[in-house]
């Protein structure tokens, strides 16, 4: 490996480089929200006149310079525009663009790597919750950069790690957008096959009008409770903030945890071990416990799972527990429904930080089949527990990735790992 060179940000990287946009004309817009945490890829755009804002191309790195954006790890690599196409974005990122002696996807890593993320993290200035990277310091600050040769090797062994970690999530989203389908075609527009195999509602199965939902529903079908079918549970129903120590256990907010239920160490508070025992006393996860947003993030949706370490749930959720294992898939997509979303906002208050109640939470109808459907529940969750049977090999397959990739990461910047 070539020899680390102790060089100035400033000398490999392009600040905020000038580019042209026509002051009113409509161009893709990258907003904050569409940068997610440690994630390379960005998740959409939005087209609106250019007014001000940074501007970018192919191949430029967006890092946010704003708390806690920067804390949370929202750095990006653009490579969702044409050729040649120029894009704006949210104020508070910090465009950085390859110089000569750089290799642009190496410095998007260099950009996620901690000792980049300490540095820009250690010049942030500003009043508390309203701070900003001081760019005019964090240019001169010198980190250990290799030649242009070895970054490209570094950047293709990392950037293989990232897409396939991409590749995952697209069969994870296929998977679950399956098992949304199933449930909208059995649950939403009746058409579940019927005692002869037929969809029920095509083939003139019997509807009857429901004044609440406003529309038909098959016959002997009702509204219930949501608690019906689960236990919704409050993880912190006593309100009392658990204390804050220096070496605890990670108290996680639905921020703090992933699609596939895994907790960001990282990003949590750490609490003292009393308010752990005490939810674990309280309730357990187990194989089809879900994370529900309620504060904040209301409707969000994550599995839960148990994890390598003790930790406990913060009020921003409620934990669902599905009361038999044949609800469990029935519970799972009814609560990321838009019919059941629609029910939540109902329900919630607050506009800066929307809040649901837990036991409004809890009486947020759903449809129950009649005697004659009930076997529907066996049979669906019989054909969505192969789905998410396959997205949780897939979710832990790109955890092992994440934790490869992180690990390398730190490695290769500093050069205790090497390519060959």
């Amino acid at each position: 490996m070539s020899k680390l060179k102790s060089t100035e940000i400033r000398s490999i990287a392009y600040f905020n480089p000038p580019e042209k946009i026509k002051d009113g004309s409509v161009a893709k817009k990258i907003p904050m929200a569409s940068l997610k945490e440690f994630q390379r890829k960005i998740n959409g755009f939005e087209l609106a006149e250019y007014r001000s804002g940074p501007k970018f191309r192919n191949g430029d790195v967006l890092l946010a310079k704003i708390t806690p954006c920067l804390e949370n790890g929202k750095t990006a690599f653009v490579d969702i525009l044409e050729d040649d196409e120029v894009a704006f974005g949210s104020s508070e990122f910090i465009v950085l663009r390859a110089k000569s002696n750089a290799h642009n996807e190496y410095l998007y890593y260099l950009a996620r790597s901690p000792a980049f993320r300490k540095r820009a993290i250690g010049c942030m200035e500003g009043t508390s919750g309203r701070k900003r990277v001081n760019e005019g310091v964090l240019k001169l600050y010198e980190l250990p950069v290799p030649d242009k040769s070895e970054q490209i090797k570094i950047a293709d062994v990392l950037s293989a790690l990232d897409k396939k970690i991409e590749l995952n999530n697209r069969i994870n989203t296929k998977l679950e957008a399956m098992a949304k389908t199933l449930y909208d075609y059995w649950f939403v527009q009746f058409d579940f096959p019927d005692t002869n195999g037929k969809p029920y509602k095509t083939s003139g199965g019997k509807m009857v009008y429901n004044p609440t939902l406003k529309r038909e529903i098959p016959e002997g079908w009702v509204l219930v409770p949501i608690e019906y079918f689960a236990d919704v549970i409050d993880p912190h129903p006593s309100h009392r903030a658990p204390k804050e120590v220096e070496n605890g256990f990670p108290f996680a907010g639905i921020g703090d945890i992933d699609e596939a239920g895994n907790i960001s160490i990282a990003k949590a508070r750490v609490i003292n071990e009393e308010f752990v025992l005490k939810q674990e006393k309280d309730y357990e996860i187990g194989q089809y416990s879900i994370g529900y947003g309620r504060v904040g993030t209301v409707g969000k949706v994550v599995r839960l799972r148990k994890q390598k370490f003790r930790y406990a749930l913060s009020p921003t959720l409620s934990v669902i527990n599905p009361k038999k294992p044949e609800y469990a898939g029935f519970v799972y997509t009814s609560i990321k429904s838009e019919e059941f979303y629609k029910q939540v906002l109902k329900s919630t208050s607050g506009t800066t930080r929307p809040a649901i109640g837990i036991q409004l939470l809890r009486k947020i109808p759903v449809l129950k089949p009649g005697k004659p459907h009930a076997e529907m529940f066996e049979r669906f969750e019989e054909i969505t527990r192969e789905l998410f049977e396959k997205a949780g090999i897939v979710n832990q397959e790109n955890q092992t990735l994440i934790e490869l990739r992180d690990w390398l990461l730190s490695m290769l910047m500093n050069g205790q790992v090497t390519v060959k």
